[in-house]
């Protein structure tokens, strides 16, 4: 069994990768400095010895090499995911993406670690004029700083893999949804109507389609992408065949909590400045190797509405 160290430990995805890492036997170093992640989402971990906690800042590099003292993979997971909200504050992509992932590369050559899975996104793509976007499709003007950080983490992790003889994974994203989902559409919709069920404001005009993946079909692709990747650098969109209309996630939430609010749109075809209208990747590569997701983008978001109807807490933790 190998040694995982998995960045952003605490995080949805992230605590999910390292559940399912322990439960197949593997040693499992999580990295997290808590500041979005939940400590209730490593409940189970924390119970096991092939479990080690390091509570540090991803952005101490010193300490990001002591931690990984020992691995032989690492899943970098840690990130600033608030693409809404990323205008306010563009140095915090620059840090917590860009130069994030500088540090763990550095601390992954300083310890001898080689292989490196990296959530990146499918914001990558910009406002793609080739729908469904694949992996290789043209790149048109970044439109989020969110994407752009991202973009520049992944030509990093390539220029690694190049000169230092790395292997990569690189995970290009859409929404993911499932068990322990605190960021998103579905999450802002749950909460809005927490506060008044009679309501239910909408940014942009509910028209946006969306692709959203249930979390354990994105587990799924990772575990198998690491154990069955054959190139240097391997770039893999992961998302579902279909997508969804923002208003159509609306209408199963509401039905789930039995409410009928009036939708209040704030107009135009996008949310928020970086927002893609259109998101549709295609997912051929993936599926080659073998996967398929096991659950539709109707059962992803209503398992998420489930999860957070029996775990309420999560929004009143949420930093």
């Amino acid at each position: 069994m190998s040694s995982y160290v998995v960045t952003g430990c605490a995080g949805f995805i992230g605590s999910t990768l390292v559940d399912r890492l322990l439960l197949e036997g593997h040693q499992v170093i999580g990295v997290d400095n808590f500041s979005t992640g939940q400590r209730r989402f490593l409940d189970k971990a924390m119970l096991s010895s092939a479990f080690k906690l390091f509570e540090i800042d991803i952005l101490d590099v010193q300490a990001l090499t002591d931690a990984f003292v020992g691995g032989d993979v690492v899943c970098h997971l840690s990130a600033n995911a608030d693409v809404r909200f990323g205008t306010n504050h563009p140095r915090r992509d620059l840090e917590q993406n860009t130069i994030a992932t500088y540090n763990v590369l550095e601390a992954m050559r300083a310890n001898g670690i080689k292989k490196i899975i990296f959530s990146s996104t499918g914001s990558v793509y910009g406002e793609s004029i080739l729908v469904p976007t694949p992996e290789d499709g043209p790149f048109p003007v970044q439109t989020s700083l969110y994407g752009a950080s991202k973009l520049a983490g992944e030509a990093l992790i390539s220029a690694y893999c190049e000169g230092f003889g790395f292997q990569a994974c690189i995970f290009r994203f859409v929404s993911i949804l499932g068990e322990r989902y605190t960021h998103g559409h579905v999450f802002d919709f749950y909460q809005k109507l927490m506060v008044d069920p009679t309501r239910l404001p909408v940014l942009g005009n509910g028209k946006q389609r969306k692709s959203y993946l249930y979390v354990q079909d994105c587990i799924d692709a990772i575990l198998l992408a690491l154990q069955t990747a054959p190139d240097k650098v391997n770039i893999f969109n992961l998302g579902i065949d279909g997508y969804c209309e923002v208003n159509d996630s609306i209408t199963w939430i509401c039905e789930e909590l039995g409410v009928s609010p009036k939708l209040e749109y704030t107009g135009g075809d996008r949310g928020w400045i970086g927002d893609n209208p259109f998101i549709f990747l295609d997912t051929k590569k993936i599926q080659a190797l073998g996967w398929k997701p096991k659950f539709s983008i109707k059962e992803g978001v209503l398992k998420t509405v489930k999860y957070l109807k029996k775990n309420e807490w999560v929004f009143n933790e949420r930093n």
